[in-house]
């Protein structure tokens, strides 16, 4: 009966259905059995000269309703329009000597793009390398524009547009980009959740930068007389020692000995990936145009302060770390609101504790070379408002859990240290 059964094209399950062996499967179940058996069955080799039929693109959802192509060329019209600032404001600047306001808001537009072909190209070099090289990489170019001006600033003697610059670093990171990135994140979100264990130790090395400025603000309150000059920078040296060590302990334990504890992931590339011989390239091409742009930007800055009105502290605490970060706090926002925040977090807090731990004993080291007397002594202003910025923010963080009333809070903080600044 079986024989008589397969040789009419029956098949088995339904021989042992009609012989009264296992019970037949189900209707629902065909369609399931059915895609089963095409998922084994070997795909059928192409015929020659026979034209191969496309297999549709899998979906992924995007931030935007724009094609992957129209927004890399939006993104591209947007710094090539910028670009042209670079040759404007060095015919501006040494060509027909304008005015100082018109050459430094050239060369501050001049450096926004540049800052951002030095992120991304040092984002290419990261995605080839392993993760805890391209972390480092990341860690050492990711305030590369801002600490290329700061140097300038220095070499020209402006020792307090650079402390400023400092400290208006870590507060535009710590309360304007975060801020920022918990509203756009927080917009179409209850709450947004991430890792507490890298908030908290970004607000514990927060902390020891505070502690780090306050110790030579101490010491220069009890000793104003001018005899101290000297103790008080040597001071500031082994200040600036203790943190480096203290930084390379944190890369340590966050991308070697911790590193699952934190969750690092790589940023996303929304371009194919560069080779490393022009993502060398356009590091360096971008580091010699913000290098060119840095002295216009400098040379500049005195005569514009004094022009629009603007004190020294608030043009190094608010404007010059603005333009030098601009392309990371753009990065951090557009990461943020795709959902993926823990990257936008990573960016705005790691780039804070960066300038607290690493640019400022660099800036403090490059004045020693220099000949100018760059030391850890800030306004009681600046070590305040860092001071409470670190709390306000760890307030927010450590419990991993935000939501968009949250970063609202962090701008209203900001715009009421960028108004303290300018009656400063």
């Amino acid at each position: 009966m079986a024989k008589i059964l397969s040789d009419a094209g029956i098949g088995p399950d339904r021989v042992r259905g009609v012989l009264g062996g296992e019970p037949r499967s189900a209707p629902a179940a065909r369609p399931a059995e059915r895609a089963r058996r095409g998922a084994q069955r070997p795909t059928p080799e192409p015929q020659a000269g026979a034209v191969p039929t496309p297999s549709p693109a899998p979906l992924t959802p995007r931030a935007s309703g724009l094609p992957k192509h129209l927004e890399r060329r939006r993104k591209l019209s947007w710094r090539l329009v910028l670009l042209v600032m670079l040759p404007v404001s060095m015919v501006l600047g040494y060509v027909v000597h304008a005015p100082a306001v018109w050459v430094f808001l050239t060369a501050c537009l001049g450096v926004l793009p540049l800052a951002g072909y030095m992120g991304e190209a040092t984002e290419h070099l990261a995605h080839r390398t392993s993760p805890t090289i391209g972390g480092l990489l990341n860690a050492t170019f990711g305030n590369a524009a801002e600490l290329i001006i700061a140097i300038v600033a220095l070499r020209a003697g402006l020792v307090d547009l650079v402390k400023a610059s400092i400290t208006g670093s870590i507060l535009g990171n710590l309360l304007l980009i975060l801020g920022l990135a918990i509203i756009a994140g927080g917009i179409d979100r209850k709450a947004l959740r991430f890792n507490p264990t890298s908030a908290g130790m970004s607000s514990g090395m927060l902390a020891l930068a505070v502690v780090a400025l306050v110790f030579p603000a101490l010491f220069h309150a009890l000793h104003p007389e001018a005899m101290a000059r000297v103790s008080e920078l040597r001071m500031s040296e082994a200040v600036a020692v203790v943190l480096l060590i203290t930084y390379g302990c944190s890369l340590l334990f966050t991308l070697k000995t911790h590193r699952p504890m934190f969750g690092s992931e790589a940023h996303p590339l929304d371009v194919p990936l560069w080779s490393v011989g022009r993502a060398l390239l356009v590091l360096g091409a971008a580091t010699v145009g913000v290098a060119v742009e840095s002295e216009l930007l400098v040379h500049a800055a005195t005569a514009s302060t004094e022009a629009l009105g603007l004190s020294t502290i608030f043009l190094g605490l608010i404007v010059i770390p603005i333009i030098g970060n601009a392309a990371e706090h753009a990065a951090a926002v557009v990461l943020a609101r795709k959902g993926q925040i823990e990257l936008g977090l990573q960016i705005a807090l790691g780039s804070s504790t960066q300038v607290a731990l690493l640019v400022a004993p660099i800036l403090v080291f490059a004045g020693v070379l220099m000949g100018q007397e760059m030391n850890l002594v800030f306004q009681p202003f600046e070590v305040l408002a860092l001071g409470m910025a670190t709390i306000v923010t760890a307030i927010i963080t450590l419990d991993g859990e935000s939501h968009w009333f949250e970063g609202v809070q962090l701008l209203a903080v900001y715009a009421m240290v960028a108004v303290g600044a300018f009656f400063l």
